[in-house]
């Protein structure tokens, strides 16, 4: 990706994320990110692209979030490393996530699927671990992860590291 492109992206996805995407037109993007609206066309065609590109790196970035859980063998670990996912979003990466939660709330376009695979992954350290409902507590987990990123992305609390060990107290981890 060019310097343009990205700079293109990243004043998009500033303007989206506190603007929203309705009321954001490609003519401010372009002044934003110090480029023509023309180029904006020519490299993403129109402002849905425009989003398509910065929803793409979403995935790209939950889908390094679950790496080092699907790679993961003992069931512990796995649940532990999932509890921890909120935890580790990086600040530089709060916009992308306000965005990203923001759009599964107004539009109908949020696809959890790409968390499938971590799901069975979770259910079946569930059921190693002889948990009665090993899906209901998989599906307890991505709630609580979920919930936890909203918490986060919205409003920091100071003790996230006590929040964190009592979730993990809950599961003898």
């Amino acid at each position: 990706m060019t310097e343009k492109q990205e700079s293109i992206l990243q004043a998009a996805l500033k303007l989206f994320a506190t603007e929203g995407y309705a009321s954001t037109s490609t003519n401010k993007v372009a002044k934003v990110a110090g480029v023509s609206e023309g180029l904006i066309f020519r490299h993403f065609k129109n402002k849905e692209g425009l989003l398509n590109a910065i929803m793409g790196q979403s995935a790209a970035a939950a889908k390094a979030m679950m790496a080092d859980v699907i790679m993961t063998n003992e069931p512990k670990e796995i649940i532990r490393k999932t509890l921890e996912i909120p935890f580790n979003i990086g600040k530089d990466e709060y916009e992308m996530w306000r965005l990203t939660y923001a759009l599964k709330w107004q539009t109908n376009g949020y696809d959890s699927s790409g968390f499938d695979n971590v799901k069975l992954i979770l259910r079946d350290a569930f059921d190693k671990l002889g948990y009665d409902d090993p899906a209901a507590e998989a599906e307890l987990i991505f709630m609580f992860i979920d919930g936890a990123a909203t918490s986060f992305l919205l409003h920091e609390p100071t003790n996230k590291g006590d929040i964190l060990s009592s979730i993990k107290s809950k599961y003898n981890l």
